[in-house]
């Protein structure tokens, strides 16, 4: 939990401890401001204590090295191929995966209702329930979420889509897709607004939702001067680092085709083609198949310019709160909906269970946050509504299935819990004490990996038999946590041999 930046001292920590525990006192006072940044398919290796070093974020860095990260974020996963669907029904729910998926599809049915039967149902989610305790809220970005975000938040400006709208061809010709190919003109300019995506509107969306955060700060500046200011509520969810993937040519520029290495582990074809993994899938449709280092290098290094780009307009926005004079009663809190492979393993997508795609980044600064630390309890991203509703003053959060994060904040320890991922009824897996467990059900395939000592999830155990008690253990683990989160599916009949107990 000691920053990767700084050398550890007594002396400091005491003193970080002592302000916490004062500028706690404080926020029961004065309920801070809630600053929260999210991004689209940003994976963990960008940020942080294992990032890539190619990836330039110095506005993030900075933000890291002023606050606390956790290094060991989760997205529990879908039930979509869209997984940024149900990431997002999590998130503004505060409902675990299966109960968000009912409230999705209870939704769908309420839309053939009255507004006035609709109403009520809208109180459970996020917006509304940060204006219920006082907060002025605001929203611009990304949506992707059922409900009308007119519905919940009292500002809201340029509410974007799952994607941009670009001009990359359809299956005749697929300028944008099945791409590049070594040797080959590619038609596709990620610089080029006429291929529109997020040049659409004539400005890039990064750079727009930065306007409309500077324009509201500026607006909740004025306010703050003239002593009429609530605390706010600023919901920022960028399109970004999503592909298509397109930034401005000097962004591009910084990243030298010759300056970029290939993810490990490299490989032109995953072996288990089941939802998710299917190259036919439209994320993994995006490059060439079978994979090739040097498509595999142009889809990293127009990765790594669209998250510099956004990195820059982070940090316009952050200049702009210290501008105002709002920064030290704010708590910014950044993370994405979920992680990227983006060549890892010869996948694309996000719709895997590999690190790489289910953890995304996780940083929090604010008043009583300590600088420059980490921790790597486990979490899941939707915690972050937990920990807004707590700063507030909702120290029950009924109905809240998440939990809050000040504990961990606080300093206080837990025993690390299974982390439980899902993705629609084709893959599950559990990660526990070092270990993963990956379940291919219609395959009736698995992988283990030991991720303690194999990070990056290269050597694949599960054909070792000595590791077969092992995993039965993790499959009783997965079972336990499947009943805690109302998972339907059975995977005892599927996998007799991991279903049968080890004896104590």
């Amino acid at each position: 939990m000691l920053s990767r930046k700084r050398p550890f001292s007594p002396v400091l920590t005491l003193g970080l401890l002592t302000l916490l525990a004062a500028a706690s006192l404080r926020a029961a006072d004065s309920p801070p401001n809630i600053l929260f940044i999210f991004a689209d398919d940003q994976a963990y290796d960008t940020l942080g204590p294992h990032d890539d070093p190619a990836v330039l974020t110095p506005n993030l860095d900075r933000l890291a090295s002023q606050g606390t990260q956790f290094t060991q974020c989760f997205n529990m996963g879908s039930w979509s191929g869209a997984v940024c669907v149900a990431s997002r029904a999590m998130l503004n729910t505060g409902k675990t995966l299966w109960h968000a998926h009912a409230i999705q599809q209870r939704i769908n049915q309420i839309k053939k209702q009255s507004p006035a039967q609709q109403e009520p149902f809208y109180d459970g989610y996020w917006g509304r329930r940060m204006s219920r305790l006082g907060y002025e809220t605001y929203f611009t970005g990304k949506w992707h979420v059922s409900v009308d975000p007119h519905k919940l938040f009292d500002h809201v400006t340029h509410v974007r889509p799952g994607m941009p709208n670009d001009r990359r061809g359809n299956k005749k010709n697929p300028i944008g897709y099945h791409r590049p190919v070594a040797g080959q003109p590619d038609l596709w300019d990620p610089t080029d607004p006429r291929f529109g995506g997020f040049w659409e509107g004539g400005k890039h969306w990064s750079e727009v939702l930065a306007d409309d955060a500077i324009t509201y700060l500026q607006a909740e500046g004025k306010k703050k001067a003239t002593g009429h200011a609530k605390p706010f509520f600023m919901y920022l969810a960028f399109n970004a680092p999503h592909d298509p993937r397109q930034s401005p040519p000097e962004y591009l520029g910084k990243y030298p085709l010759s300056s970029i290495e290939l993810p490990e582990p490299f490989q032109p074809k995953y072996p288990f083609l089941t939802s998710g993994l299917n190259p036919g899938l439209r994320d993994e449709a995006l490059c060439v198949y079978p994979r090739t280092e040097y498509a595999i290098k142009v889809h990293r290094r127009e990765y790594y310019a669209i998250i510099t780009h956004m990195d820059a307009q982070i940090g316009r926005i952050l200049a702009a709160l210290e501008q105002q004079g709002l920064r030290e009663n704010t708590w910014i809190i950044f993370t994405a909906d979920h992680g990227l492979a983006c060549g890892h393993h010869g996948l694309l997508g996000k719709q895997n269970m590999y690190d790489h795609s289910v953890r995304p980044p996780f940083l929090i600064a604010g008043p009583s946050v300590r600088a420059g630390a980490t921790i790597e309890t486990p979490i899941f991203l939707q915690d972050l509504m937990a920990t807004s509703l707590d700063l507030a003053g909702d120290k029950e959060r009924k109905g809240i299935e998440f939990r809050s994060l000040l504990p961990l904040l606080r300093g206080q320890s837990e025993a690390p819990s299974p982390v439980y991922l899902a993705y629609l009824e084709t893959q599950r897996a559990i990660r526990h004490d070092g270990w993963k467990l990956i379940l291919y059900p219609k395959l009736k395939a698995k992988r283990l990996y030991h991720y303690a000592t194999d990070r990056q999830e290269r050597r694949d155990l599960a054909e070792e038999p000595s590791q077969l008690d092992r995993m039965r253990t993790l499959f009783a683990l997965l079972e336990t946590e499947q009943q805690r989160f109302d998972d339907p599916l059975d995977l005892a009949s599927l996998y007799p041999e991991l279903a049968k107990r080890v004896a104590p």
